[in-house]
């Protein structure tokens, strides 16, 4: 067992050969490393450690390394794992070669990496011989560097003799240029897709102000280009943009750090902080932080910010030096794809085991063993524990995943060219050979399957940790959601911390505090920002339905409304002269209670058609007159409800000609009655000629008729919509206000008519006149028509139907009331009053009066001659008797015939037996 552990260290050790730390030229001056035989070369650049020294010195002397990093290390040691597990694994072992390596420490140098790379691409002629000690064997593949600085120098060389080169960490988007970088490849994707993902991570939690931090060089501006204009894409606004330099040596570069940390806390309202920084530049970064709150009186707290770390220092665990979270706040890191450690852990494991009884063979762990043993007392297997322990702090799985990927990358396409040949024999293998092998084939790891693009990446998914500390340790390798490039999305993980990440969003890191439904953002003047902004709220009419929208939505302002500071609209209230509108109820009721005392009214004039009442009202007239009041009360009900097109049209139609039917009889009656008065013989016998009752109601009527059919043709009465604030009113507009008016002034015209035919006969015998409730119901209706005017034309709104039903209500009821209730009132309780005795009584009464009333100063001369003579009231060809009974007989006639007429004459001389028919 022991002569197995003795083997297995000597394999281990042989890997580690001390180069020579300088020589007297500069072709052989380069830095110490490792290096193992094997029938492949493949070069390596780590950044074992973290600067060079710099010295006032002229001449090309080598600047030695200082500050040992252990990540470095680790990282060589996870390649030197790896290659030895492909060694033995049957992708080398059936083709019969090995692959070996030669490792360079770059010491986070340029002009470092530069001489390490010289060193690759030098060429040593072998002379033929077998013995590795004296052949160089060249360089096919380099393996390297971490740093995209580094990266891009060495490509730049490599480039001139097609050496493949692959990164395992270099993201720097400038990498990808294939017309500048044709060797180049990576095993990791390139920071535009990083700077996505943090671009997303920042969108879907609401963070629009923030600031961003890099440093100089390639990979930090290329950073912040990048991310500067995906983010101002999404809205997202970077409050200041801070660069540092990429080296901390001298004074001016610790100034820049303080005002990175100024810059910070002057910004109170940039709750994110966005870094593309190394590790001892956060370092710093949180020191000077504390340092200057501590200058200012600040409470610690105020330095807390959520800080989106880079691949670069996510996963370091010094950089919060001795501060807490609760002092820094919250980290959230984005990495490349995590890995399994478990075959290094093995190595490493194998490594402590072997190491306890031997010295000094490997630089690196010899330095670091030195640095450990400061007090020179501490035996070599707790030296080597210690550093092994060191070292596994220093393995990062996203990393070592890299590293091994490019080692298996390398080894199968190594595998593939071999197959066909012999790689043994020197120059059997060209570097351009490998290149062109990598980009062709895929390759696997871990039984998965990887390919380089056509920029040479590999764009694997990012994994998102949140730092957390527990027990005063920081903890900052748990998965808590991972990013997908290919679709520019996140998905969570199951973690127990993935619930304090989505808590993250309730920080709140804005310019301005953001714009409620109902306002809009208005960006203050004279600022640079637009995300800095004030809100307003919308007009009236105009509305937003999201927080921080630039601009209001409007409204339909057909049929819907907002008021200001809305965040939506509202519908508008249809209105119109409703059925439920307790006025139009009230109007509703009397139009049906007039249509009920129309119909009641007819059926007792009908019952009492042959009575001396209901024949001097009219005769069947009446029946004409109730008809066409019906007829007005039905209109007058038109004007309820939600109108219609056939509503529009047919309610003012139906009441011009209702109405004017009944005016028309009415005007009959009138004439009638002037025919009684008029005492000029001549006229009255022209008149007497003229009066045929029927053809004037058909005249009258006609010309009605033919107003309305003018108007329904030419411009008829149709459905409108008012628009008004915030509400929507439904009425009819009469189309024509001329033909409207034409219309009412007709019936205004034929009711005055009637109102001076009726008043010139206003003193007939009272019982069986009519004329005074003609003049009286024209009077009304005149009057509430005229009102109508003034009022119709000055309302708006909801109840203007209800004022021309009101009208219409009043003269209906005004004629109803005029000329058919006093004479139902004399049917149902006068009845003795409706008999033929009592009609004859009346008409003698009255023509006894008016014989006693005439004097000869009311004639003109001609009439002289017969003023003593009697008035006489007969039917022709009767005279006027001498006595009473004869009178009551000729009105009995009268009474007793429709078609009997009744005649008052004079008796002159040149009128003897001449007579006036009614």
């Amino acid at each position: 067992m022991a002569c197995m552990s003795a083997a297995v260290y000597l394999l281990i050790m042989m890997s580690f050969i001390m180069l020579v730390p300088a020589y007297a030229s500069m072709e052989s001056c380069v830095q110490p490393g490792a290096a193992s035989p094997g029938d492949i070369i493949i070069g390596a650049i780590f950044p074992i450690h973290q600067a060079v020294e710099k010295r006032s010195n002229y001449s090309p002397q080598i600047q030695p390394c200082v500050k040992l990093d252990g990540r470095g290390l680790a990282d060589t040691l996870a390649m030197i794992n790896a290659i030895e597990t492909m060694n033995r694994s049957p992708i080398l072992s059936d083709v019969g070669i090995t692959l070996g390596y030669r490792i360079h420490d770059d010491c986070a140098d340029v002009s470092t990496a530069l001489r390490a790379t010289a060193e690759f691409t030098r060429q040593d002629d072998c002379g033929g011989g077998t013995n590795y000690s004296s052949c160089y064997q060249p360089v096919m593949v380099v393996v390297g560097s971490s740093h995209s600085e580094m990266s891009i120098a060495i490509a730049r060389h490599l480039t001139i003799r097609k050496i493949p080169q692959i990164s395992y960490s270099s993201s720097a988007v400038i990498l990808s240029d294939k017309a500048r970088f044709p060797a180049f490849m990576r095993t990791v994707p390139n920071d535009i897709h990083q700077t996505g993902g943090m671009v997303r991570l920042l969108s879907d939690y609401g963070w629009s102000w923030v600031g961003i931090t890099t440093t100089d060089g390639d990979y930090g501006r290329s950073a912040l280009d990048n991310f500067v204009t995906q983010a101002t894409e999404k809205g997202i606004f970077v409050a200041f943009k801070e660069v540092v330099p990429g080296l901390l040596n001298i004074q001016d570069d610790w100034s820049a750090i303080r005002r990175v940390a100024r810059t910070i806390l002057k910004n109170h309202k940039v709750k994110v902080i966005v870094a593309f920084l190394k590790p001892p530049h956060m370092l710093y970064l949180y020191k000077e932080l504390r340092s200057e709150l501590q200058r200012t009186g600040q409470p610690l707290e105020s330095m807390r910010r959520i800080w989106v770390a880079s691949d670069s220092w996510s996963a370091s665990n010094f950089v919060h030096g001795d501060l807490t979270l609760e002092d820094i706040g919250h980290v959230v890191g984005f990495h490349f794809k995590h890995g399994s450690l478990s075959s290094l852990n093995q190595y490493l494991s194998r490594l402590g085991d072997t190491g306890h009884d031997n010295k000094g063979h490997n630089y690196f762990l010899e330095e670091l063993k030195t640095q450990l043993n400061a007090s020179g007392d501490a035996s070599e297997a707790e030296l080597v524990s210690k550093a092994i322990e060191i070292i596994r702090k220093h393995t990062y799985a996203d990393t070592i995943l890299s590293i091994e990927m490019a080692v298996s990358a390398i080894a199968q396409a190594v595998a593939v060219i071999c197959r066909s040949r012999d790689c043994k024999a020197p120059g059997a293998v060209q570097p351009w050979e490998v290149l062109r092998a990598l980009w062709m084939r895929p390759f696997w790891h871990n039984e998965k399957k990887y390919t380089f693009d056509d920029k040479g990446d590999i764009n694997l998914d990012y994994d998102l940790t949140l730092w957390k500390s527990e027990k005063g340790m920081i903890h900052n390798h748990d998965i808590v959601a991972m990013y997908h490039p290919h679709n520019n999305s996140l998905t969570y993980t199951d973690h127990s911390t993935t619930k304090q990440l989505l808590d993250l969003k309730k920080i709140v890191s804005k310019c301005s505090n953001s714009c409620v439904p109902g306002e809009i953002k208005k960006t203050a003047e004279g600022q640079q920002h637009t995300c800095c902004y004030e809100c307003i709220n919308c007009t009236e009419n105009y509305y937003s339905n999201d927080t921080d929208m630039d601009q209001c939505l409007s409204c339909d302002s057909k049929t819907e409304w907002s008021p200001e500071g809305s965040s939506k609209c509202i519908t508008k209230t249809l209105q119109f002269f409703s059925w439920q509108d307790s006025f139009a109820v009230v109007l509703l009721t009397l139009a049906a209670l007039g249509i009920l005392l129309v119909l009641l009214v007819s059926a007792l004039f009908l019952q009492q058609r042959n009575t001396p009442i209901v024949r001097a009202a009219g005769g069947p007239l009446c029946q004409v007159i109730l008809f066409s009041l019906v007829g007005s009360f039905i209109s007058a009900s038109l004007f309820v409800g939600k109108p219609n097109i056939f509503q529009c049209k047919a309610r003012q139609v139906l009441f011009g000609l209702s109405y004017t039917l009944c005016v028309s009889c009415i005007l009959v009656k009138s004439l009638k009655i002037l025919l009684a008065f008029q005492f000029n013989p001549g006229l009255q016998e022209f008149l007497q000629r003229l009066y045929q009752p029927y053809v004037i109601i058909g005249g009258c009527v006609g010309l009605q008729v033919a107003t309305c059919s003018c108007w329904l043709v030419l411009k008829s009465p149709f459905k409108n919509d008012i628009m008004l604030p915030t509400t929507l009113l439904e009425e009819c507009h009469e189309g024509s206000y001329v033909a409207f008016g034409v219309m009412l002034g007709y019936i205004a015209v034929l009711a005055f008519v009637c109102f001076i035919c009726a008043f010139k006969g206003r003193k007939l015998p009272q019982k069986y006149n009519d004329a005074r409730f003609i003049t009286f119901s024209m009077l009304l209706y005149l009057i509430s028509w005229v009102l109508f005017i003034p009022v119709y034309v000055t309302t708006s709104g909801v109840y203007v139907p209800a004022i021309e039903m009101v009208v219409i209500l009043i003269s209906n009821y005004g004629i109803l009331s005029c000329h058919f209730f006093p004479k139902c009132y004399v049917i149902l309780f006068r009845k003795e009053q409706n008999t033929q005795s009592a009609f004859k009584d009346s008409l003698y009464a009255y023509s006894r009066k008016r014989t006693e009333s005439i004097s000869v100063s009311d004639t003109s001369p001609n009439e002289q001659q017969y003023i003593d003579q009697p008035y006489i009231i007969s039917s022709p060809p009767l005279s006027l008797p001498a006595t009473e009974s004869q009178m009551s007989g000729e009105v009995s006639n009268y009474i007793n015939s429709s078609s009997s007429t009744c005649t008052v004459t004079r008796q002159p001389k040149y009128l003897r037996n001449r007579s006036i028919s009614l």
